[in-house]
């Protein structure tokens, strides 16, 4: 009788025990992972929660069993932080203008399917200019036309001071022809410049039709000298 009340008391006190075995259970370390590290000595560390000397390196969380649960990465300082996102918007950056040139090279041989269109607009760029710069020339023979009776006039006052009104004719007739040549430079380095861009198109273009996939070419450089215009006409 009294064994069998000793056996009711063990099984009584095992009942009572098994919820704050489960609770202690629950709060150790194991259950989240044991933090494991090689420390800036080379000494391996590790502890139930992140290893304080281990901040900058890499952390390994280990289950009961010894496998890896997970890999903790290196707290980054402040400056490493800003280097991360400086690079993550150069990347971003570099992305954008990829995506960007893959659009104009799309957009390009959409607009000119073939060579010939292409020479089309060229001409037709050319034709704006070269028609500006008929004009000019008719404008300086016209000026031309203009001053010859004022010099006629000017000869009678040789030797004596010419009239405020002559002499306001011929610098208005100087000043148009001054402003005729710099349009006529200007008009040059304008066919210069839309031949260096067609050009520049143009060799795209043929690469591009070869097989060249979009947004792979370089950006094209088209910069004009105004020292050695182009001499197409």
């Amino acid at each position: 009788m009294a064994g069998r009340a000793w056996r009711l008391a063990g099984v009584a006190l095992w009942v009572l025990a098994l919820p704050l075995a489960a609770a202690a259970q629950g709060s150790t370390p194991s259950a989240a992972g044991i933090y494991s590290c090689v420390d800036a000595q080379g000494r391996r560390l590790t502890s139930d929660r992140p290893i304080p000397d281990c901040v900058n390196r890499e952390q390994r969380v280990l289950n009961r069993d010894g496998s890896v649960q997970r890999t903790v990465p290196p707290t980054l300082t402040a400056e490493e932080r800003a280097e991360r996102e400086a690079a993550q918007r150069r990347a971003d950056l570099a992305r954008a203008a990829q995506a960007d040139a893959v659009r104009r090279d799309r957009n390009l041989m959409v607009r000119y399917p073939s060579e010939a269109a292409h020479h089309k607009a060229r001409e037709a760029s050319l034709d704006t200019v070269r028609l500006a710069m008929r004009a000019s020339e008719q404008r300086v023979k016209a000026l031309a036309a203009e001053r010859k009776p004022l010099l006629d006039e000017a000869e009678f006052y040789a030797g004596r001071q010419i009239p405020p009104r002559l002499k306001q004719q011929l610098d208005a007739n100087d000043a148009g022809v001054a402003a005729q040549r710099l349009a006529a430079a200007n008009q040059e380095l304008e066919l210069a410049r839309i031949n260096n861009l067609y050009d520049a198109e143009l060799d795209r273009l043929r690469r591009l039709w070869a097989g060249a996939l979009p947004g792979s070419l370089p950006p094209a450089d088209v910069a004009v000298s105004p020292a050695a215009p182009s001499s197409r006409r």
